[in-house]
């Protein structure tokens, strides 16, 4: 590979998402003895949103994440270039039934220049979010993630919750993902569950 198409590469990878991106602000509580999980306090922020219905994440994800990244590209009223932040999150209003479609609201944080007066989008699939401070308990995993592993995931953070008699919100739940597609190892997803008391 030629030194101009690794250069190349990586400023597509960290155009993406990688580490070093600023992240949203949160206070965590010391894990108890036991806890396979996190409690985190995120502080109230602006991200950029949009909503899309369908029955797998992954296409919804992907859609979503496509509208979002031209916004960032200059795709806004103001035609100004977004830094990437992570996580990307994925807020899941799971449907009525089994062959209900589900709604995937995909979201980036608005980096902390932009933050007072974010630029307002120019596609009107997509919405900037003021979202109140929240607590949600969060489960770290590795690898690249899929509809399987995120179920199993959501599963075991909340086998966890019930284990400790903790009281939490339903649904909406999130999905994070910090990694661009061209990480291979070291990979870092999370599954959030709300806190009963912040429900909204």
């Amino acid at each position: 590979m030629t030194s101009c198409s690794s250069v190349m590469l990586k400023a597509v990878g960290q155009a993406l998402f990688s580490t070093g991106l600023q992240n949203p602000k949160f206070t965590a509580e010391e894990k108890k003895e036991g806890q396979d999980y996190e409690i985190r306090t995120y502080q109230a922020a602006k991200w950029v949103s949009t909503s899309v219905s369908g029955m797998q994440s992954e296409d919804a994800g992907k859609t979503g994440f496509r509208r979002l990244f031209n916004y960032i590209q200059g795709n806004n009223q103001n035609k100004v270039k977004v830094e990437m932040t992570a996580p990307v999150t994925f807020r899941v209003v799971p449907g009525a039934g089994p062959a209900c479609q589900s709604q995937f609201i995909t979201s980036f944080y608005i980096p902390d220049e932009h933050q007072a007066s974010p630029p307002p989008p120019s596609d009107p699939e997509v919405f900037l979010e003021d979202r109140k401070e929240f607590t949600a308990y969060v489960r770290t995993y590795g690898g690249f993630a899929n509809e399987n592993t995120k179920r199993e995931e959501l599963q075991k953070l909340l086998d966890s919750l019930k284990r400790d008699g903790v009281e939490y919100v339903d649904h909406p739940y999130y999905t994070a993902g910090y990694d661009s597609p061209f990480k291979l190892t070291n990979r870092r997803n999370e599954v959030w569950i709300l806190k009963k008391a912040f429900e909204q």
